[in-house]
């Protein structure tokens, strides 16, 4: 079994990455939830937030590098260390997008929690709040989410952020990515 069983749960899934089938459990949670959320013929579209200005911020783009070398057929990516989507330009990016046909979103992100969930992938229905970890008042997005938890939330976020480990964020990432290609390669085959 690639899951303990509180791993996968209604809204979706929670993995450590340090779990030996994080990969594993990220691309059968991401496949699921794909199979039952997503309708085609709408463009899947990887949203990957953040920026590289903030090491526990840059989540999200270095996600959106990793799979923009994926070449997948059948999603884009928005969002990587090159051109990043973040607060700034974040709905800018929504409205180009949405004026073209309604886009299925995969918003990817990095979040802030609880000392005990540092390393931890949630993948999960619905849209999230870009920015509400540190006091940003930005649209909701997303019908699929993923976010990584880079850092203990609660105080002095944006000097956490700043002060996240490289190597952590880099470990997330790859592990996220690899996930979601495994899951995209499950869903589309």
């Amino acid at each position: 079994m690639l899951l303990d069983p509180q791993a996968l749960r209604p809204y979706g899934i929670r993995v450590h990455i340090d779990n030996p089938n994080a990969v594993e459990a990220i691309a059968h949670g991401f496949a699921t939830l794909l199979s039952e959320t997503y309708c085609p013929p709408s463009p899947i579209v990887f949203l990957c937030i953040g920026t590289d200005r903030s090491t526990g911020d840059s989540l999200g783009p270095l996600v959106g590098n990793m799979l923009k070398e994926k070449n997948f057929l059948h999603a884009q990516v928005k969002g990587c260390l090159a051109e990043p989507v973040h607060a700034g330009n974040l709905e800018n990016i929504l409205q180009e997008l949405y004026s073209f046909k309604e886009p299925y979103i995969v918003a990817v992100d990095a979040s802030l929690g609880r000392s005990e969930n540092v390393g931890t992938v949630k993948i999960g229905r619905g849209p999230i709040k870009p920015g509400a970890g540190v006091n940003k008042n930005l649209p909701e997005v997303g019908q699929l989410h993923i976010t990584g938890v880079v850092n203990v939330g609660g105080f002095m976020e944006f000097f956490v952020l700043q002060n996240t480990r490289l190597f952590l964020v880099m470990k997330m990432a790859k592990v996220i990515s690899e996930g979601i290609a495994l899951g995209m390669k499950q869903f589309f085959t």
